[in-house]
């Protein structure tokens, strides 16, 4: 089966088919880990599917976690066996068959701070959750719990700082790309039948003359022309947009979520000397010190969040929390100036009801998810978390169809591997003569294998028929000029952000947002995607406006300030679609 490309002309051509064609059987609005999760259940049980996303794919909470496929030892201690078993069911089944290119092992250090009584503590909650993880696996994917004294963690994270802890134990978790997920999940759903197009707003749902809702009117926010898709169930996944998107039906009850902000910074990787990732536990949140390729990543809070929902961004406050928070068990203590990147993104928290009064403590909010009919027709999933969006995905089709349909066409998403795992392991077996071919160190091509898996074929067939784009960017040696392209014409790039955010991550990978290669990558995707000069230079702008932006509200001491200080900065449709006057 060929793979399927998500060039700006098939996103055109599924709109078409989607307002044009028969009526669907699943109509999912929301294009994050959910949506696009959704949309592969319910297509490879031989419904006919659409997706659409206001924004590009991933676009909001999906692309900003902390990168982390795992069952959270947080709620492990908080007695949420089901949710943690779930999750660890899940992780195994990414890392060992799902998605085995994307989705790596990662060691963590949970330091111990009391020297006789915590030890045999956290021994026994690790082993249940390396427990947990293992039944029912065919293959256990990941070692078993190491026990370290000081000298040990020393050995393992040399800046470590001294009487920060007594000992630690090491545990396994797993670690992704999350933006580069979300796209491989809808591109495999393409590949089997599903309408995907990005960048497109449900704005109404239209319903019968019974109240049942019957599809969906969406614009295309790139023409702002309107289309009506027909469809015999619409299902929300839009995360903390939740509540708006359930008020287009006017439904009277529904799904009630809290956005709760997380931060995360980025440290180049020789500034932390370690071999493996730290969880600390603060009296907000979790933080990890998360080994991540050329990097580290730092995160990350867990606060209430009221601002405009679109682009969150981090405070002065935020950054500086994280550093201080770092710095209680670093020996060489991180400043401001050590901290090349920052992101931010927000979780929608589902709520037991209305939130009466002052701010919930989201960080006793449970991830797991609820799928309900908020109205005829129209079927609402909030909470859960990264890792368990499969199964989110199959209750939300299995509700869909109904408890008796269901049973006759079961999900088959546990046996679907997602596109670029077929033949991932027989290639990475061949990386030695791949990299030959291309004059590619074994660096590039394990860069390259991480995020194509066995698609690396269409990164090599761009370079067979255009050598040039085999070089690396020169201001972001890290990612090929192929890969830039790539993202074009077989992802979905519609805007030079879109390049920057989600198919690489150049925006908070490389100091300066990654302006030095800005010229390149819009020269590359101005080929690509037909941009003239006019058009070439309003995407340039408008990402060097975004950058400022974003380090103002960086400096600013709170989240008003800081929403404040981003919203300067005009939206990229605002400068390359102008209003007619």
């Amino acid at each position: 089966m060929a793979h399927p490309a998500l060039s700006s002309s098939e996103r055109d051509r599924a709109l078409a088919e989607l307002s044009d064609g028969p009526e669907l059987d699943v109509l999912v609005v929301g294009g994050g880990i959910t949506g696009a999760g959704i949309a592969l259940d319910a297509v490879t049980r031989g419904l006919r599917t659409g997706i659409v996303e206001a924004q590009d794919w991933a676009g909001g909470t999906s692309q900003w976690s902390s990168k982390l496929v795992h069952g959270g030892l947080r709620y492990l201690q908080q007695l949420d066996f089901k949710l943690v078993s779930e999750a660890l069911r899940e992780r195994e089944l990414l890392l060992d068959f799902l998605a085995p290119h994307l989705v790596k092992p990662v060691p963590f250090l949970y330091p111990l701070t009391h020297r006789f009584w915590e030890r045999p503590y956290v021994t026994a909650g690790i082993g249940l959750y390396d427990a947990l993880a293992h039944i029912g696996a065919k293959v256990a994917t990941l070692p078993y719990q190491r026990h370290y004294g000081f000298k040990g963690v020393q050995r393992v994270f040399p800046d470590v700082k001294p009487g920060s802890m007594v000992g630690a134990v090491k545990y396994w978790d797993g670690q992704v790309d999350d933006a580069r997920l979300v796209l491989t999940i809808v591109r495999t759903a393409v590949r089997y039948g599903a309408l995907a197009a990005s960048r497109t707003r449900a704005v109404d749902f239209p319903k019968d003359d019974s109240g049942r809702v019957v599809g969906a009117t969406v614009r295309d926010l790139e023409t702002g022309a309107e289309h009506t898709v027909r469809a015999r169930t619409v299902i929300a996944a839009t995360g903390v947009w939740t509540e708006q998107t359930q008020d287009l039906a006017h439904a009277e009850g529904g799904l009630k979520v809290l956005a709760s902000k997380g931060i995360h910074i980025i440290v180049p990787r020789e500034r932390i000397r370690g071999e493996s990732g730290l969880i600390l536990q603060t009296e907000k949140s979790v933080l990890f010190i998360i080994p991540w390729a050329r990097y580290w990543i730092i995160g990350t809070t867990d606060t209430p969040y009221h601002q405009e929902l679109v682009n969150p961004v981090a405070t002065a406050e935020d950054i500086d929390y994280v550093i201080d928070h770092a710095n209680v068990v670093l020996d060489r203590p991180l400043t401001r100036e050590d901290v090349i990147g920052t992101y931010a993104g927000l979780r929608p928290l589902l709520q037991p009801g209305t939130k009466k009064g002052g701010d919930a403590q989201s960080t006793k909010i449970s991830r797991e998810h609820t799928v309900t009919e908020v109205a005829p027709g129209l079927i609402s999933i909030a909470g859960g978390k990264l890792t368990t969006y499969r199964v989110m995905a199959e209750d939300a089709v299995d509700l869909a169809l109904g408890r008796e349909r269901a049973r006759e066409v079961p999900s088959v998403t546990d046996r679907t591997p997602l596109l670029g795992a077929e033949g991932f392991l027989a290639l990475s077996h061949q990386a030695g003569t791949l990299g030959a071919r291309y004059d590619w160190n074994q660096e590039r091509v394990q860069h390259l294998l991480g995020r194509y898996g066995s698609a690396i074929t269409e990164i090599a067939e761009l370079v067979e028929d255009r050598p040039d784009l085999g070089r690396p960017l020169e201001g972001a040696p890290a990612y090929l000029r192929a890969e830039i392209v790539h993202a074009c014409t077989h992802e979905g790039a519609l805007h030079l952000e879109d390049l920057y955010d989600t198919r690489t991550r150049l925006t908070w990978e490389q100091a300066r947002h990654g302006l030095d290669a800005v010229e390149e990558i819009a020269d590359l995707a101005a080929e690509a995607l037909g941009w003239d000069g006019p058009r070439r230079e309003a995407e340039v702008e408008a990402y060097r406006l975004r950058c400022a932006a974003e380090d103002a509200a960086a400096r600013a001491a709170d989240d008003t300030a800081a929403a404040a200080a981003r919203a300067a900065a005009p939206d990229v449709l605002e400068l390359v679609h102008p209003a007619d006057d």
